[in-house]
């Protein structure tokens, strides 16, 4: 008997904990530095746990929805892991309330838990359950360079490219002075050379009339990608820098499900998309997004989740950058490995997430 076919829904377990961060992030619009995560268990009759984790930004923020997703586990129970009825059930029970925002990101944590459970009772790795096989997936180290003094970052860059033999990095930009931004750019340039991929972030923290000039300024300075320079739902704006410059526009983060992404591709208002698994619908609905993207020929990036982003990563058509970062790796047993530049999946069933219970223990959020 397929196993996958049977499994049915015991309960939801979702877990909050805050782990500081090696390397504080500073951006213009915030700082931080301990890192929120909800570490979600499914399980099912048959004994198979499921599992994935969010990243909600904020600690307060768990509150809310640690119980929306015991919620949706009690909405959820004794029904099929099915992940596409599953995501479909969970989202028309939020018909009222809205399909953004905290609830969505609800929907996607059980989601990417339900793949998870489904590859495993498979046997198979998350990345071949979809179609794909198991191999490697470029990446580059978006640990690091923060707003900070540009030798600062300079000498971090280095750093950052020996974590993994990285051939990309991504630089935050936004200091008060567009010259310490230059000198920032220059800095890493001197310390990793002109072939490494350079990725730069704003992080949204740029008035209209500040990226206008700021982006016309860095415009010529070979950059992979020029990524939210102002607040994320200004797709007018976005269409306008989007024509306006040649190096390319890089959005998505904050997009809630595909036709987000679709009305921005529609709009002309991007060049590339890096959707996040907890706001694009977790699986189903990046696999969904990833068909809009191939379709226009749209080159796609992921942005955290590094796990579940390589195996979805090895089946999207028009794949092009996986974010690497570290932050949930001290509540794994076993991190992915890196090397080369590229994140290795493992060759074990569904995404390969295991938890070490003695640091969530150690880092538990009260």
């Amino acid at each position: 008997m397929n196993m996958a076919a049977t499994l049915t829904i015991q309960n939801v377990v979702a877990r909050p904990v805050l782990l500081p961060l090696e390397r504080p992030v500073v951006a213009r619009i915030a700082t931080i530095t301990e890192w929120p995560l909800i570490l979600i268990d499914l399980y099912t009759e048959q004994g198979i746990v499921g599992r994935s984790y969010l990243e909600p930004y904020t600690p307060r923020t768990m509150r809310y929805l640690v119980p929306a997703l015991h919620d949706l586990g009690e909405l959820l129970k004794g029904q099929q892991v099915a992940p596409v009825d599953l995501y479909e059930t969970t989202r028309r029970s939020l018909h009222f309330v809205g399909y953004e925002g905290m609830s969505a990101i609800a929907v996607s944590g059980i989601d990417m838990a339900a793949w998870d459970a489904v590859a495993k009772a498979t046997s198979q790795p998350l990345c071949e359950l979809l179609g794909g096989s198991v191999g490697p997936v470029r990446a580059y180290n978006s640990n690091g360079l923060w707003l900070q003094e540009p030798e600062v970052v300079g000498e971090e860059a280095a750093v950052l490219r020996d974590e993994g033999g990285f051939g990309g990095l991504k630089l935050r930009l936004g200091r008060e002075r567009i010259d310490d931004d230059l000198d920032a750019i220059a800095a890493v340039r001197e310390s990793v050379g002109d072939d490494m991929h350079l990725m730069v972030d704003f992080n949204q923290g740029l008035s209209l009339a500040e990226a206008l000039e700021r982006c016309d300024v860095i415009d010529d300075l070979g950059l992979t990608w020029i990524e939210e320079p102002i607040v994320y739902d200004d797709l007018d704006n976005y269409q306008k820098l989007s024509a306006d410059l040649r190096t390319p526009i890089q959005i998505g983060e904050n997009f809630y499900g595909p036709r987000a992404l679709h009305r921005a591709i529609q709009m002309e208002a991007c060049d590339y998309v890096m959707p996040d698994f907890m706001r694009i619908g977790g699986i189903t609905g990046w696999l969904r997004a990833a068909a809009i993207a191939g379709a226009a020929g749209v080159p796609m990036s992921t942005h955290l989740y590094p796990e579940v982003a390589a195996h979805v990563m090895r089946v999207t058509e028009t794949a092009h950058w996986l974010e690497w970062q570290s932050w949930a790796d001290p509540i794994l047993k076993q991190p992915y490995e890196i090397t080369g530049g590229e994140l290795h999946i493992p060759n074990v069933p569904g995404v390969g997430l295991e938890w070490n219970e003695k640091a969530i223990a150690a880092h538990a959020f009260a």
